[in-house]
């Protein structure tokens, strides 16, 4: 009986709207499989932009670290994981969906919190990335407490990160570089509002017949990072490899208004940081 019991629970946190959490946009609007179709298909932004974030910036990981690799092919696995859950509502999804998401943050930790920032007890990036792998996995065991709380808890971390960002930027002067980090904050508030306008103004966008403001946070969450993320590998390579003269151009026409970021290394005699 015990058996059987144990089964039960297996196969309903499997099952569909399993999940405590359910977003805005009407369920099973256009397809009795999905839940929640728009907020599917908006995933899949995922897969589009964290390939070429890896071919563009293969160069820098190259010369810095192929570590710094697995923050986008992570990324990819954040697509694949928000999918699933839109799709299902699930319990599994909701828990896959925040932890591909938390160990993202562990990786981006681990690769480029600058060394001047490290607690007094850590003396180099190996023993740095130990301690953040032991808060990650405590971290991943404690989000099956209340998992509720857990994309605010993400949320906090992303915070933390974006205050790190702005106070490395407070002595750069590079004004390609400051207007990246301009462009990365305004796309953070943005998808930040929408996720925030979903999950606590639903009954106001119900009224208006407009519940995708999660999807939106999903496309402009994605281009953020790849904002976000490159201006963080910038300050990195400037301050790890300063040899390579690291320089900061846009896919696919640096001449555009608008493009993905990306590092190009320009020499490899040394060289004074910029940032």
């Amino acid at each position: 009986m015990a058996g059987v019991h144990s089964g039960e629970g297996m196969a309903g946190v499997f099952s569909y709207e399993s999940s405590e959490i359910d977003w805005c946009e009407d369920n099973y609007r256009h397809s009795e499989h999905v839940v929640e179709s728009f907020n599917t298909m908006s995933s899949f932004i995922f897969f589009i932009i964290s390939p070429i974030m890896l071919h563009l910036l293969h160069p820098y990981a190259k010369e810095r670290s192929l570590a710094i690799h697995l923050v986008w092919v992570m990324m990819i696995f954040v697509g694949l994981f928000s999918a699933y859950f839109h799709m299902t509502l699930s319990f599994v999804g909701q828990m896959l969906d925040e932890l591909s998401i938390l160990w993202v943050l562990a990786v981006g930790y681990a690769v480029w919190f600058p060394r001047r920032l490290f607690p007094s007890f850590i003396k180099d990036r190996s023993t740095f990335s130990k301690l953040v792998l032991v808060i990650t996995v405590i971290s991943s065991v404690s989000s099956f407490v209340k998992p509720t709380a857990n994309a605010y808890a993400l949320n906090c971390f992303g915070l933390h990160l974006l205050y790190t960002l702005i106070t490395e930027m407070k002595c750069c002067t590079d004004q390609k570089a400051l207007r990246l980090a301009k462009l990365s904050i305004a796309l953070w508030v943005l998808a930040i509002s929408c996720w925030l306008g979903d999950r606590f103004g639903c009954s106001f966008w119900q009224r208006i017949n407009f519940c995708y403001l999660h999807g939106f946070w999903h496309i402009l969450i994605v281009i953020a990072v790849a904002y976000g993320s490159t201006l963080i590998a910038y300050l990195d390579a400037n301050y790890e490899i300063p040899y390579s003269l690291p320089g900061l151009q846009y896919w696919p026409c640096d001449r555009w208004a608008v493009g993905l970021p990306h590092i190009v290394l320009k020499g490899n005699s040394k060289t004074e940081k910029r940032c």
